[in-house]
């Protein structure tokens, strides 16, 4: 027999939204998960077919309820139990400034001091 109801906050730490049950506790309780548009607690019921809308590291995502979970399954299942209905970010083609920017391999360790000299001279002809 599987339940019809499922806590959001257990719902979300079961499908890999948070980290730990205890992180996903208080983004409810500060107003960051909503479930079909109305604010969610920690021990509100949510149902198969709820849309469920969290703010996570400054990232909204929008997520469909497929199958209830109570406990915490393997990334590859986990994302079998939700529909993420997430827009996709675009990103900037180019600066608003039309301005050129140099960048450096990440990784690539400290500028020598011809690439110092070479940074300076940019900033000097902008």
């Amino acid at each position: 027999m599987t339940a019809e109801f499922c806590r959001i906050d257990r719902w979300l730490w079961a499908v890999r939204v948070f980290r730990s049950r205890s992180i996903s506790k208080d983004a409810c309780v500060s107003g960051s998960v909503r479930i079909n548009t109305d604010s969610a607690k920690p021990a509100a019921k949510v149902k198969i077919g709820d849309r469920v809308t969290v703010r996570v590291n400054g990232h909204k995502r929008e997520l469909e309820v497929k199958k209830l979970l109570e406990k915490r399954v393997s990334p590859s299942l986990a994302t079998q139990c939700y529909h993420d209905h997430t827009p996709i970010r675009q990103q900037p083609s180019t600066s608003t400034s039309g301005t050129q920017v140099a960048k450096r391999d990440q990784g690539s360790g400290r500028p020598t001091k011809r690439d110092r000299r070479r940074i300076d001279r940019l900033r000097r002809a902008l």
